[in-house]
């Protein structure tokens, strides 16, 4: 207890006086954590205006008979198979549309000079005829083409894929370990104000702080300790060699190997999304022992009509601009011209990063495995279809391969090659179902030629 009343006073006084300096400390950095979240809570909070159209007709409607009966040859702000469609009542009278939807080879066969210009301007491709269509149908797909194009909405803060910032605009990695990094801060300043005011306490109460007595240092103990120099260096040379050997032995093996490709191509979106097959782009793995680069050709398939994706394709870290900018590398290379739906003739190979590669000396075919054998894609490239960007699933070493051969069975059903040989080695192993490694599967001269 304090001696007199004046210390007492003095100490209380003291007291104050650093409980103050925490509060200040804690107060600062309440209002720093504030001043920068506020920003980000009020661009999450911000809304877009919602676009109303001019015409009379229901949008909703109007948009489903849109994807249902135009989308396969129009776009609303681009050319494609046919003009783009918005604006389109600006060109042309209602009543003419009218006639043009429900039956367009008529009006150019009655001499029609609007009919003919367009017949004439589109390489004479006729346009199909939709007479079940009512004028009221016809008004509700003119009112979904005539909303204008929506602005992309700026994002605040938002960084380029690849960056060390968050491509959605949140609150970016550099921003959290700062964040963490005052946090530790305050945290060393309170403690530091703790025990300055834990000392003056006790200097104040008369007690002495006594000093260290002295000791033999750590090092110097271990030093003249000799078995406890013989067991850590035993140690040492065990988690040495250990480290050494897990060291050379992922040389060459580069499961998770995830290169950038000079095309961004989303297997999510092709495999996952639209359920494309593997092998629709990758046909040679039926027939050959690579599964192949598919041609730029393959994919202009779809890609001469499909010049932007959805705005529901959007991801956080990869916007819709993102995607159609893709598309454009890929017109780019084949020298396709959107505008003029035709070929410039200019094209440009496109150097893709190969991420999957065996040594020389292991054989691996394909086909052996795909069509005969019927092992699914994702047995060796994994979940292909949730990959944004391909990457590397499996480790494809020796021990790997050999592993699949001793648990995987052989499909001998409908295939009388096997009839014979699987009749006498099921007698041999005692067994129903022969592995691939019972068949001769883990022989050197099966993959080592």
């Amino acid at each position: 207890m304090p001696k007199n009343l004046d210390d007492n006073s003095t100490y209380n006084m003291r007291q104050v006086k650093y409980r103050n300096s925490v509060a200040k400390v804690l107060i600062l950095g309440t209002v720093f954590l504030f001043a920068l979240f506020n920003p980000v809570m009020a661009q999450d909070e911000a809304a877009t205006a919602p676009v109303v159209a001019t015409s009379g007709g229901d949008i909703a409607k109007g948009e489903a008979l849109f994807k249902s009966l135009c989308a396969a040859c129009h776009k609303r702000y681009k050319k494609m198979t046919g003009p783009a469609l918005f604006g389109v009542t600006e060109r042309h009278s209602t009543e003419w549309l009218y006639s043009w939807i429900k039956n367009s080879a008529a009006m150019v066969a009655a001499g029609d000079a609007e009919a003919i210009a367009i017949y004439e301007e589109y390489n004479k491709t006729a346009m199909n005829a939709f007479p079940q269509l009512t004028n009221t149908d016809i008004d509700d797909i003119l009112a979904y083409v005539s909303v204008p194009k929506a602005a992309p909405a700026p994002v605040v803060g938002q960084a380029p894929v690849g960056s060390g910032g968050d491509a959605s605009g949140g609150v970016s990695s550099t921003v959290i370990l700062g964040l963490l990094a005052l946090v530790f801060l305050m945290l060393v300043v309170v403690l530091f104000l703790v025990n300055k005011t834990l000392r003056r306490f006790a200097e104040l109460n008369g007690l002495q702080i006594p000093e260290n007595e002295k000791r033999t240092p750590i090092w110097k103990a271990f030093v003249q300790n000799q078995f406890l120099i013989l067991v850590s260096t035993v140690f040492l040379l065990l988690v040495s060699g250990y480290f050494v050997y897990g060291f050379f032995m992922q040389v060459g093996v580069d499961q998770g190997y995830q290169p950038i490709q000079p095309i961004h191509y989303s297997h999510k979106i092709h495999a996952g999304d639209n359920k494309i097959e593997c092998k629709y782009c990758h046909s040679s793995a039926r027939v050959s022992k690579t599964s192949g680069i598919p041609s730029l050709n393959v994919c202009m398939n779809c890609h001469k009509s499909i010049s932007e994706v959805a705005d529901a394709t959007a991801t956080e870290e990869y916007s819709k601009s993102f995607y159609d900018g893709e598309i454009q590398k890929l017109y780019k290379a084949v020298g396709w011209d959107a505008d003029s739906q035709s070929y410039t003739g200019k094209s440009e190979p496109v150097k893709w990063v190969r991420i999957h590669n065996l040594p020389d000396f292991a054989y691996f075919n394909h086909s052996q495995h795909v069509s005969v054998a019927g092992v699914e894609c994702q047995k060796c490239h994994g979940p292909v279809e949730e990959m944004e960007i391909m990457y590397q699933y499996a480790p494809l070493t020796m021990g790997w391969c050999i592993n699949c051969h001793r648990e995987t069975n052989v499909k001998v059903e409908g295939n009388a090659y096997y009839d014979k040989i699987h009749e006498q080695l099921s007698k041999k192993y005692g067994v129903d179902k022969l592995t691939a490694a019972q068949m001769g599967g883990l022989e050197c001269g099966k993959c080592h030629y």
